[in-house]
């Protein structure tokens, strides 16, 4: 079983890529969902946070986002000790799913903003880094979270530079509203597929 990576800088569009594939049969374990999920449910996590952050971040047993946002995507320290805490469950997690889906399916994509500063690169055969410009990433942005110029850009400043993603991958695609990204998969898909059989 081949296990992609699928990264890209806030608002480049990789979850709308990675429905692409979806729609070619093949499963995507999504990072940031599950990693909601994680942060609600798991204990090791949970005791984590309050013990770095405090009680106040839990509220009636979920973790308040927004608030550890607001600590966290202002002081690189703690984005780092928040990353640290998350990261290693998240990681567990998406090797057991993988063990699950290993019997049915020939590959298998994780969709995650922070696939490099996670370290989930160690356990993927390839990686793709889906590609738009920085003017385009934060105008999609502002209009899906409703967020502001200086907040997004905040957010963008957390991640890795777009360049060094691109460096790190096996492909790249373009999502700048000029190229397809149904023939971009398609190809992707193919020289893929070529791996597997061979």
């Amino acid at each position: 079983m081949i296990t992609i990576g699928i990264t890209g800088g806030i608002g480049s569009g990789k979850s709308v890529v990675c429905d692409i594939f979806r729609l070619h049969g093949i499963p995507v374990y999504d990072a940031d969902s599950e990693a909601k999920e994680l942060n609600d449910t798991s204990l090791v996590i949970r005791s984590q946070l309050i013990s770095h952050f405090g009680e106040e971040l839990y509220r009636e047993g979920r973790l308040d986002r927004r608030m550890l946002a607001s600590i966290i995507f202002q002081d690189k320290k703690k984005l780092a000790v928040a990353n640290a805490i998350i990261h290693p469950e998240l990681a567990k997690d998406f090797l057991k799913w993988c063990s699950r889906q290993e019997q049915h399916y020939p590959m298998v994509i994780i969709d995650a903003a922070l696939l490099f500063e996670a370290g989930f690169h160690r356990w993927l055969d390839k990686i793709i880094t889906v590609y738009a410009p920085k003017d385009l990433r934060l105008q999609r942005t502002i209009a899906r979270d409703l967020a502001s110029a200086d907040e997004v850009e905040e957010r963008m400043n957390a991640q890795l530079a777009e360049d060094e993603k691109i460096r790190r991958s096996d492909f790249t695609i373009c999502n700048d509203n000029h190229h397809s990204l149904i023939l971009q998969v398609a190809k992707i898909m193919k020289e893929l597929s070529e791996n597997i059989v061979s």
